[in-house]
C-alpha cells in the first residue's frame, strides 16, 4: 500500500462508491486474472510487467475467460509496448496509458485519443495510444533541453520533462532545499526524458539515469525494449547501458523468451533493425530466465548492470567472452 497506485485510485473509487478489489500479495498472472474474472472488475491499474504476463496467459487460453465486457487497464510506472496495447485489443480489453509520480500526487498525464484522432490511420492511433498522453487539468508540463529552452514539439526531440501545479510538490519533507530538484522558476525536474507532439502528448523515453549516452548521442532504452518485446518469441526485455572504451556507453539487451519459444540475438536484431539507426542497436543480447524487479514490479536495471558486469569479469578471467 506504499505505492502511489494505492493512494491515488482507491480514494477516487471510494469517493464515487465503486467496489474496490485488492489482490494482496498475489500478483502473478493467473491469480490476477482469476480475481479480475471472479469479481468482474471493470477497471484495473498496474505496471506493464503485470499486464504482459496476463496477456500471455489470455493468448494461451484462447478467449476462455468470461471477463467484464468493458474492462479497462490503466498502465503506469513504465511504458507499455505498442504490441501489448494491440494484444489486449484483440481480447476486447482497452489499455490506457498514464504518467505520474509520488511528487504529482500522483497523476500528471493520461493518454486518450481525441475525437479528431479517431479517423487517423490505425498505426498512427496506436502510436499515440503508446504515448503517456496530455496533461490533466491544473497540471502544466514542458520538455526542455540542457539550457532550459523548450524542445520542438515534433514528437522526436528528447528533453527533460518538467511539471508544476497546485498538487505538484514544492519541496521534500524534512529535507533541506534541493535546487537540483527544482528550477529557479518553480518547475519540478521529474528525472524523465520525454518528447512532446504538437497536440501536447508526451512520450517518456527513459529515466535520466537509464538513458544510454553513446558517442554524445542519446539512446532510449525504453524504445528498444518495446521494439524487442514486439518479437513473437519474446516475453520481456530490458535494455541497459554498459561502459564502452570508445563510445562511453553502449546498449545491451536482456531478453526473456516465452515458454517453449526460441530466438537468437541475430534474429531479434533483424526484427528491430528497420526501426532504428544502426548505432542504436544493442551490442549484445543476453538471454535469461527472469529479469529482476523492484517491489512495485518495475525492471531493476541496477541489478541487471551489476549482474552483467560480474559475468563479463568472470568471462575475462576464464579467457572467454559473455
Amino acid at each position: 500500500m506504499f505505492h502511489v497506485n494505492s493512494w491515488g485510485i482507491p480514494h477516487a473509487l471510494a469517493m464515487v462508491g465503486s467496489k474496490l478489489v485488492l489482490p494482496g500479495p498475489y500478483l502473478d498472472a493467473e491469480s490476477l486474472l482469476d480475481l479480475i474474472e471472479r469479481e468482474q472488475v471493470t477497471f484495473a491499474a498496474g505496471v506493464p510487467t503485470a499486464w504482459l504476463g496476463m496477456l500471455q496467459l489470455l493468448d494461451r487460453e484462447k478467449g476462455n475467460r468470461k471477463l467484464a465486457p468493458n474492462l479497462t487497464l490503466l498502465v503506469g510506472g513504465a511504458a507499455a509496448p505498442e504490441v501489448m496495447i494491440r494484444g489486449f485489443d484483440r481480447h476486447g480489453i482497452e489499455v490506457v496509458h498514464a504518467w505520474g509520480m509520488t511528487e504529482l500526487s500522483p497523476v500528471g498525464t493520461v493518454s486518450r485519443l481525441r475525437s479528431e484522432m479517431q479517423s487517423w490511420p490505425e498505426g498512427d492511433r496506436y502510436a499515440m495510444r503508446a504515448r503517456q498522453g496530455y496533461a490533466l487539468p491544473f497540471v502544466d508540463i514542458r520538455v526542455v533541453d540542457d539550457t532550459g529552452k523548450g524542445v520542438p514539439a515534433d514528437g522526436k526531440t528528447m528533453g527533460e520533462l518538467q511539471a508544476r501545479g497546485p498538487f505538484v510538490t514544492a519541496r521534500y519533507h524534512k529535507r533541506q532545499p534541493e535546487p537540483e530538484k527544482f528550477t529557479a522558476d518553480g518547475w519540478l525536474r521529474t528525472g524523465d526524458v520525454a518528447t512532446i507532439t504538437a497536440e501536447g502528448y508526451i512520450k517518456i523515453c527513459d529515466r535520466t539515469k537509464d538513458l544510454i549516452k553513446s558517442g554524445g548521442e542519446w539512446i532510449s532504452s525504453v524504445d528498444l525494449e518495446n521494439a524487442i518485446m514486439g518479437h513473437p518469441a519474446v516475453a520481456e526485455a530490458a535494455v541497459v547501458a554498459m561502459p564502452h572504451p570508445k563510445w562511453d556507453e553502449r546498449p545491451m539487451a536482456c531478453v526473456v523468451l516465452k515458454p517453449g519459444a526460441t530466438a537468437t540475438g541475430e534474429e531479434i536484431e533483424q526484427f528491430i533493425a528497420s526501426k532504428f539507426a544502426r548505432w542504436w542497436l544493442p551490442d549484445k543480447y543476453l538471454f535469461m530466465e527472469a529479469i529482476p524487479r523492484t517491489s512495485t514490479g518495475k525492471f531493476l536495471k541496477r541489478a541487471l548492470r551489476q549482474r552483467i558486469a560480474l559475468e563479463e569479469e568472470a568471462g575475462k578471467e576464464a579467457g572467454g567472452a559473455v
